[in-house]
């Protein structure tokens, strides 16, 4: 059984940047897309950036060219570099597999 944990989260200013990271256990991640997802306050979950077994990475229009995500297949870790951090970034990020495997998530939260 696959399990997903994520790290990274925390406290940060605005402008400021963090590092998420995704360890997979259970099975290798490196024939899967893999993607991070977020869910703010009294918002429904969304997709932030995607990256599939070969490496093509895609973004949501709210996130591009300020976030970036990467995968070490050897590491069985995905990772969420997170930089230019607004506000409007913090929520609970999450980990997904394959679009059916999901994490316990990681807090953000971006001060003003």
């Amino acid at each position: 059984q696959v399990q997903l944990v994520e790290s990274g989260g925390g406290l940060v200013q605005a402008g400021g940047s963090l590092r998420l990271a995704c360890v997979a256990s259970g099975s290798s991640i490196s024939n899967s897309f893999m993607g991070w997802y977020r869910q703010a306050p009294g918002k429904q979950r969304e997709w932030v950036a995607g990256i599939s077994s070969g490496g093509v990475t895609n973004y949501s229009d709210s996130v591009k060219g300020r976030f970036a995500i990467s995968r070490d297949n050897a590491k069985n870790r995905v990772y969420l570099q997170m930089n230019s951090l607004k506000p409007e970034d913090t929520a609970v990020y999450y980990c997904n597999l394959g679009f059916r495997v999901w994490g316990q998530g990681t807090q953000v939260t971006v001060s003003s």
